[in-house]
């Protein structure tokens, strides 16, 4: 089955004749890297979110740190930035605001005085029922019209890329590279390093 838009542009409605949308972008973008195409995909992804969260006072960023806690609450905050995927310091920034919200609290573990661990407030597991089907919502529009067996091979690939990725940068760490932190690129960038 061929993917198509399930509901015509409004401001422009497609003549029998034309290409659809779907076959105009194809054309447009069928030389471009994957890579790009999975940032561009990445980045709707992410505006049409925001879009959804700001009614709520809850950025992308709070998102990623939110959706950890829902399922593993009370992680250390280097915990929590490994599985959201971000930097300690990016964490730092987006729990001091969370905190601010009240949607969580840091405190350090009884016996362990190093460590800040990370909790919900009742405020902030309350949120998971209003925002997680907002998520939903946006995985749901952006599979219209597409079949669940070009749904299973993209996700297929996508995680074929992803490994194929990690393999990549596992051996990299072991032949002694190691991903520069972005302050660390900055500084190369603007000849300091």
């Amino acid at each position: 089955m061929k993917a198509t838009r399930s509901r015509p542009l409004a401001a422009a409605p497609v003549e029998q004749d034309e290409p659809d949308e779907l076959e105009q972008a194809l054309q447009a973008l069928a030389a471009e890297r994957v890579a790009h195409l999975v940032k561009d995909a990445a980045r709707a992804f992410i505006r049409s979110l925001q879009i959804r969260l700001a009614p709520h006072a809850v950025s992308y960023g709070h998102w990623t740190i939110l959706r950890v806690l829902w399922e593993h609450d009370g992680l250390s905050q280097r915990d929590l930035a490994e599985r959201a995927g971000v930097s300690e310091a990016t964490t730092a920034t987006a729990l001091k605001s969370l905190e601010a919200i009240g949607y969580v609290e840091r405190t350090h573990l009884p016996g362990d005085k190093k460590k800040v661990h990370v909790f919900l407030s009742k405020q902030g597991r309350a949120l998971k029922k209003k925002l997680v089907p907002l998520a939903q919502d946006v995985n749901d529009l952006s599979l219209e019209g597409i079949s669940e067996e070009e749904l299973e091979t993209t996700r297929k690939v996508l995680i074929a890329m992803a490994l194929n990725l990690a393999r990549d940068e596992r051996q990299a760490v072991e032949s002694g590279k190691r991903m520069p932190s972005t302050q660390e690129v900055g500084r190369l960038a603007s000849g300091l390093g």
